[in-house]
């Protein structure tokens, strides 16, 4: 129903049986860990991810030492120091992180985080210039600043020295800066290009700390070294919603910063979790879905400094005021990007829909929410997908990518062509502004690269399959033995099984427009299951059909614990009929 082509995840069937019998876990299990490569050997640490295992030397990222060394003067010298975030999930987890270490340390820093729509992304001129009238001798960037070439260059010439800590593609020349600390930049060798911006500022705090410690400073000052280990929250929150990849030690990241976060010490969280309605032990899913968005709210449609800000905060009542306010800009980004999401998609299925890069661009669309519309048109088209929102004559647009098509490299491309006032990401996002009169231009340019990172990939709509199961093999003892492979994400995809011949039993709308249906088989088997943002789609057309058509559905199964009840549900992602 989707326009995807369901394909079995392939796996070394002896494989699966040997993990199964080493581990204790049904059979089904072990073969899932095996299609995700998991041998014998690794087992053990993929099932229990530990930082002592997979943390790197922060050396190993070039640029390190010297940013490290410079902080540590800073400190010591009592320079202002200032910190410059983006103003998504990964840049505020990236700032809090960095300005409650430096507070833990007896430094204060100031923290600026631009607004979306008079500023946009990453540093500019005139922020540089502010901050150094203010009097700020050293600012580090987090998040930002890898191909801000001319603002690095004018703070530099304002005497501003600049730090950049990073995760965004880079190109061959570097902005002026003391230091670029960027696993993806071209000649880092440290393989750590995984990392959200969070896991390389939480590498930064340590390389930092570990030069604090070595020179003396804490016994000086008569201070506690700060524990880094509390942070890990903080960074389990930004590495989930910038959807990098779980593997390695961003996967020993998100499991134990999931278990540092379910321990409440980050009042900001707390209050989060709490205006959330958070009523189960936090998984990344919470993580992704719940408190990632309200974060981002602020960023998107309201005060763009308010998501670091609640991160930041010690004191309840700040958090519990700055937790609600962030909630009521979610609230109003969903009415935003409602209208928005409609137009585009008006405006897509009356174009070319044989091209390659799906592009829409209107008049005032709300920079704040075209990068979760982009990411809808390209669940809807199964394609790449550029939204951009026009204002006199420019626009600025997000981008959202599929597996095998690297859209980061292709905006900086675009922006070496001449085609860009500016632009730049990673893989599987990317942002940009564009003049008006380029927009044609734009769209050929990046759908004949698109166009070619599909062919030379064999790119094709697909959805990975675990196994086929019947609704009478689903029991909440299975699915417990599935989350021990959690957390899920980019990398480490979560199960998804395929039931062949089902009939829905009873359905009906749920919220603003999902599906809630129960499942029957021949087995015997019954399952509450659920098709999220489907009404008016034909998924969500054939599960209301009244007519009682067989199914064939795939999807992913899930612990039910509402309410104190052990039970599972089902998360439909598609269905064929039989």
């Amino acid at each position: 129903m989707t326009g995807r082509r369901w394909m079995l995840r392939q796996s070394d069937e002896r494989a699966g049986l040997a993990l199964s019998q080493r581990l204790d876990i049904p059979e089904i299990v072990g073969r899932v860990m095996a299609a995700r490569g998991i041998s014998l050997e690794g087992a053990e640490q993929f099932l229990d991810p530990t930082l002592r295992n997979a943390l790197p030397d922060p050396a190993s990222l070039i640029g390190m030492d010297v940013a490290a060394e410079r902080l540590v003067t800073a400190i010591r010298d009592g320079e202002p120091l200032a910190i410059f975030g983006d103003y998504d999930v990964d840049g505020a987890t990236s700032s809090a992180l960095l300005a409650r270490f430096l507070s833990a340390v007896g430094v204060p820093a100031r923290v600026y985080i631009p607004d979306r729509i008079t500023e946009g992304y990453g540093p500019t001129t005139p922020a540089m210039l502010r901050l150094r009238a203010e009097g700020i001798k050293l600012l580090i960037t987090v998040d930002c600043g890898t191909t801000a070439f001319e603002p690095l260059e004018a703070a530099g010439d304002a005497g501003l020295d600049v730090i950049v800590v990073d995760h965004h593609v880079a190109e061959p020349a570097l902005p002026r800066a003391i230091s670029v600390v960027n696993p993806n930049r071209l000649d880092d060798t440290s393989g750590q290009g995984a990392l959200a911006a969070v896991g390389v500022t939480f590498l930064y705090a340590i390389a930092t700390n570990r030069l604090l410690r070595e020179s003396g400073w804490y016994t000086e000052q008569g201070l506690k070294e700060p524990d880094l280990l509390a942070l890990l929250d903080l960074v389990a929150l930004g590495t989930v919603c910038d959807v990098v990849p779980l593997v390695g030690v961003n996967r020993a990241f998100v499991s134990q910063g999931l278990k540092v976060m379910a321990r409440r010490r980050n009042p900001g969280l707390v209050a989060l979790a709490d205006v959330a309605r958070v009523d189960s032990k936090l998984s990344e899913y919470h993580a992704g879905f719940l408190l990632g968005p309200r974060v981002n709210a602020g960023g998107r449609v309201g005060d763009a400094p308010l998501g670091a800000q609640l991160l930041m905060t010690q004191d309840e009542t700040e958090a519990t005021e700055i937790a609600r306010r962030l909630d009521g800009y979610n609230t109003e980004r969903k009415e935003i990007e409602a209208r928005v999401q409609e137009e585009a998609m008006e405006q897509v299925e009356s174009s070319d829909l044989s091209a390659a890069l799906i592009l829409a661009a209107g008049e005032d669309w709300h920079p704040g929410v075209i990068g979760i519309v982009a990411g809808r048109l390209r669940e809807r088209f199964n394609r790449p997908a550029f939204v951009i929102g026009l204002d006199g004559d420019t626009g600025k647009g997000s981008g959202r990518s599929i597996e095998g098509v690297d859209l980061g490299s292709i905006v900086i491309a675009a922006r070496q062509a001449g085609l860009l006032l500016n632009g730049g990401g990673h893989k599987m996002a990317a942002g940009l502004t564009v003049a008006r009169d380029k927009l044609e231009d734009l769209h050929a340019f990046m759908n004949e690269r698109v166009a070619q990172d599909v062919a030379s990939n064999e790119v094709v709509p697909t959805l990975r399959i675990d196994g086929a199961m019947a609704l009478s093999g689903v029991k909440p003892e299975f699915v417990a033995a599935l989350e021990k492979l959690a957390p899920f994400g980019s990398g480490n995809a979560e199960p998804r099984f395929a039931f062949t011949s089902v009939r829905v039993a009873k359905a009906d709308v749920v919220g603003a427009n999902h599906v809630r249906c129960f499942l029957t088989d021949s087995s015997g088997g019954r399952l509450k299951a659920i098709a999220f943002r489907s009404v008016g789609e034909p998924l969500g057309d054939a599960l209301l059909d009244k007519t009682g058509l067989g199914l064939q559905l795939a999807g992913k199964l899930r612990p039910d614990n509402w309410q104190g009840r052990n039970d599972v549900q089902f998360i439909i992602d598609d269905a064929a009929r039989l």
